[in-house]
């Protein structure tokens, strides 16, 4: 008789977000499943960890329940280091974070607190994935991302991931009927033009909002935003080393050490 993998779960949404519900709907038909998420919404934290001040886990399950599941005071990075470290007897077969409310598509990966989560998985040699459901509304309808969920989770299980790479998953906001597939992707060149609403307290005092609007500048049938715009589920392998490899060698034709 055969193991099953072991699984970690965590988000960003926080640990009572509809969206990590459904993740371990889907993850507890797979394997065994520990879930390790903050207590409250951390979105938008990136790959943030906690320094300079003390963390707190609570277990919330009992021996009864069919799984583990632990709120952290931490961020998402925090949720997979302590779940790692502390938590976990062995180290997972599989660390899964989301279902994502709204889009990590294209520059989004960066300030993620959802890929973060994966990508510290990553750095820690566990096979992982970034879900997110393009939909930012509280109350989505998750039902239709779970069959995508499995199957992706299940080739990654079966195929393991290339040494330094996650995958971030988006899937579009449609009805099951509506999805043409699964395509794998690069991430789109697109970026975000900000500004900042400045209002003031009754105190006179100056704060502001910051908003903005997603401008995608890349216009090739590859790309994650044209997977998802397109009705495809998109897949894009992302790595955790950050060199610009092609810019090395431009970079030793500058003499650093000339006195």
């Amino acid at each position: 008789m055969s193991k099953k993998p072991l699984i970690l779960i965590t988000n960003d949404d926080g640990i009572t977000a509809p969206g990590i519900r459904s993740l371990i709907d889907v993850m507890t038909s797979i394997g065994d499943v520990v879930v390790v998420a903050p207590d409250s919404p951390q979105s938008g934290m990136g790959h943030a960890i906690t320094i300079n001040s003390t963390l707190h886990i609570d277990k919330i399950t009992n021996d009864a329940d069919q799984f583990e599941e632990y709120s952290c005071s931490g961020t998402p990075a925090d949720c997979v280091k302590l779940g790692v470290r502390e938590i976990l007897k062995r180290k997972p077969d599989l660390c899964v974070s989301g279902i994502n409310h709204g889009s990590n598509a294209s520059i989004n990966v960066i300030y993620s607190g959802t890929m973060s989560a994966a990508i510290e998985a990553g750095i820690e040699g566990i096979p992982a994935i970034g879900f997110s459901l393009c939909d930012y509304n509280w109350s989505a309808n998750f039902e239709h991302s779970k069959s995508y969920i499995k199957t992706i989770a299940e080739h990654v299980l079966e195929h393991g991931l290339d040494n330094g790479t996650v995958l971030n998953v988006n899937i579009p906001n449609l009805e099951k009927k509506d999805i043409k597939g699964i395509k794998v992707c690069r991430q789109a060149k697109a970026n975000w033009e900000e500004e900042f609403d400045k209002r003031q307290n009754p105190y006179g005092k100056d704060y502001y909002w910051l908003t903005g609007k997603f401008v995608n500048l890349d216009h090739g049938e590859d790309t994650d935003e044209w997977a998802l715009a397109n009705g495809y589920v998109s897949v894009v392998p992302i790595q955790f080393d950050l060199t610009a490899h092609h810019s090395i060698q431009r970079l030793n034709t500058w003499n650093f050490n000339k006195k």
